[in-house]
């Protein structure tokens, strides 16, 4: 048996396979983000851990002698996160998320630095690791002086699991501090920001084993002895291994609390004028691309809570066919955005309302405005050389046909919707557990699953919605000036 774990923004889910990679099980543990100040978004990690003890909890009750034959652990979670310990690995303060925009100022300093961009791929973005310690160090400079160690989340609870510093590639490959072409720490980036390569865990590649699991834990779980750590994957990566995205050219949308188009790429390709992610996968020698859109299914549960209906109800009153764009545009930037604006301070807006913009109009307006930002990536792909063909769908706003069909027809492509079954980033990081645990052929591993449903463009609205994107992509400019 193999447990995949990922900590995600809102929980942590536990996921069992056996050794054919069929679901034998998962549970999960809620999880809440503290917004203190404006545009801070933070987390205290001891409630990740008592989240996965939660989880684990759940599997334990439900599938005791499958917990008890897990033989590797695979690990996911919510990418960027400064996680910072002393020297005798306390957490000094609550970890700074990926969504937490305090560190604007800074990031647009390093960002300044060519070393940055030549040497991880990326834009500096103020959601990334390393500007987040620049603002420790300037805000809160004890803090800053005891930082013995910065563990991304899922690192922190592999501390937890193991007792060991340990990192991967594709988590790392977003703090602003990897020289991603060489999937390695960067000297000349740490001391950019006074950090050090003792401050920073090793690096493994992603299926490689990442540590053990600790005795007492293995005890308390029912486990046996030597139950290898892999070294996982960033969420979006582990996604990509649980969809078997791994190949060249194959690629998903995600419709999670953020948004994301991933396409897997066997060579590293930067251009980080395109605000695209240039990141390492999580298999040796592979690389992947990514635009990232802040808010997802996070705008429509936005809306959801303004109306007291539920994300499902309002989705259900659009019916099943796609409808022609609505009159009014609406701008999802709640928390900022990333490709391809890189603005932190940018807000979003309904604009066109009138009397007539009744609730449905308004709901049809948020999954377009969602559907066009992800467009937005699809075009900073393209500038940066890369053509997508077809996606797949995953995360929890792919259960809306409705929304799907306004993706295949704003991005002009068909989606993907695979058979039944869990193949997000749980799936991904337990297989990634078989691949360290076992040595298996990671092409053997990473399969792709069938296919259920492929929703086509709607050509009968091509048209209508290339100008209702029209005047999407026109709103970002007239906008920007209110939000700084």
């Amino acid at each position: 048996m193999f447990l995949g774990l990922d900590l995600g923004t809102s929980g942590v889910k536990a996921l069992l396979i056996d050794e054919s990679q069929r679901i034998v099980g998962s549970a999960s543990g809620e999880l809440t983000v503290s917004r203190p100040h404006h545009g801070w978004s933070e987390q205290d990690p001891a409630h990740w851990i008592r989240a996965t003890e939660e989880a684990i909890g759940g599997l334990k009750s439900a599938h005791p002698q499958a917990l008890a034959a897990v033989r590797g652990i695979g690990l996911s979670g919510q990418m960027h996160g400064a996680t910072l310990l002393d020297a005798s690995n306390a957490v000094l303060r609550p970890c700074i998320l990926w969504n937490d925009t305090r560190s604007a100022a800074q990031a647009a300093r390093l960002d300044a630095d060519p070393r940055f961009r030549a040497l991880t791929g990326n834009i500096v973005f103020p959601g990334f690791t390393a500007p987040k310690l620049v603002w420790v160090k300037e805000n809160e400079p004890d803090i800053f002086a005891k930082v013995a160690k910065v563990l991304l989340p899922k690192d922190y609870l592999r501390f937890w699991l193991t007792g060991e510093h340990i990192s991967e590639m594709s988590d790392s490959a977003g703090t602003s501090w990897l020289d991603t072409g060489k999937r390695a720490w960067s000297d000349a980036l740490l001391a950019a920001t006074d950090m050090t390569r003792a401050q920073m865990p090793a690096l493994v590649e992603g299926t490689a084993p990442g540590g053990t699991l600790k005795a007492d834990l293995a005890r308390g779980w029912g486990m046996g002895t030597e139950v290898v750590v892999a070294g996982g994957a960033g969420d979006n990566a582990a996604s990509a291994c649980g969809m078997g995205t791994v190949a060249a050219g194959q690629a998903f949308v995600s419709l999670g609390t953020s948004g994301v188009l991933f396409v897997a790429n066997d060579a590293y390709l930067p251009k980080p004028e395109s605000a695209v992610h240039a990141f390492c996968h999580a298999l040796p020698d592979t690389w992947h691309q990514m635009g990232v859109i802040l808010s997802a299914t996070d705008a429509l549960n936005w809306y959801a809570q303004i109306t007291g209906k539920s994300s499902a109800e309002l989705t259900s009153e659009l019916g099943d066919r796609l409808l022609e764009p609505s009159a009014v545009t609406f701008l999802p930037y709640l928390s900022g955005e990333r490709t391809p604006h890189n603005d932190a301070a940018i807000r979003g807006a309904f604009m066109g309302l009138e009397h007539a913009s009744s609730r449905k109009v308004l709901t049809q307006a948020v999954i377009e405005g969602v559907s066009f930002a992800i467009r937005d990536n699809l075009e900073a792909l393209k500038s940066a050389g890369t053509s997508v063909s077809r996606v797949t769908a995953i995360g929890g706003g792919s259960r809306s046909r409705y929304w799907l069909a306004s993706i295949a027809t704003a991005l002009g492509v068909p989606v993907d919707i695979p058979a039944d079954g869990d193949f997000g980033a749980a799936f991904g990081a337990a297989r990634l557990g078989l691949v360290a645990a076992t040595g298996a052929d990671p092409c053997s591993v990473f399969t792709p699953p069938a296919t259920a449903e492929t929703i086509e463009p709607d050509t009968a609205l091509t048209a209508a919605y290339e100008e209702a994107y029209g005047r999407y992509r026109a709103l970002y400019p007239a906008i920007r000036p209110l939000s700084h």
